[in-house]
């Protein structure tokens, strides 16, 4: 009589938290304004305020919006700010900066409401592998969020995960 094969990691009470779960649906989007300056390079206040008042914002709705420069310009920070206000109108959320400022925006505030009662006093595994863009300080902050909480905390997958944390007994 062959013994029965008992699963022991989907009958432990190990939660696994892979935040690829969280990431929010919607199109990422640079916006760069060097083609609304003067050769690239020099803001002229009158043109720059024409193009902002005439550009389709529309096309941003639902979008996660970062703004940049890529030329080496020196921008005054209320031309960011301008086109922030008009981005609010459409955009889910708008940064100054680059994609991984962006994605690190979005996490922090995932992170910062995230309920962790359901962590507590139990092992954790944060699932590693995404194929989504999650940035590595997001993992930084899950552990910042979760560790006076959980029991352990290990990183990877259930069949080989690395031990990172483990609360000490008092």
């Amino acid at each position: 009589m062959a013994e029965e094969i008992i699963n022991r990691v989907a009958n432990s009470k190990l939660i696994t938290i892979d935040l690829e779960d969280f990431y929010p649906e919607g199109k990422r989007v640079i916006f760069d304004i060097k083609d609304w300056l003067y050769e690239e390079l020099i803001l002229r206040e009158k043109d720059f305020r024409e193009s902002v008042k005439n550009h389709d914002w529309s096309l941003y709705k639902e979008n996660y919006v970062a703004l940049t420069c890529s030329s080496d310009a020196i921008i005054p920070s209320w031309a960011y700010l301008l086109i922030t206000t008009e981005l609010n109108n459409y955009a889910k959320k708008v940064v100054i900066g680059d994609l991984e400022l962006l994605e690190t925006v979005i996490f922090n505030e995932i992170i910062t409401n995230l309920n962790i009662n359901e962590f507590k006093n139990k092992p954790v595994i944060i699932k590693g592998c995404s194929n989504k863009p999650i940035p590595q300080s997001a993992y930084s902050m899950l552990i910042s969020k979760i560790q006076p909480e959980v029991k352990n905390i290990m990183y990877g997958e259930a069949c080989s995960t690395v031990p990172l944390f483990k609360k000490r007994k008092p």
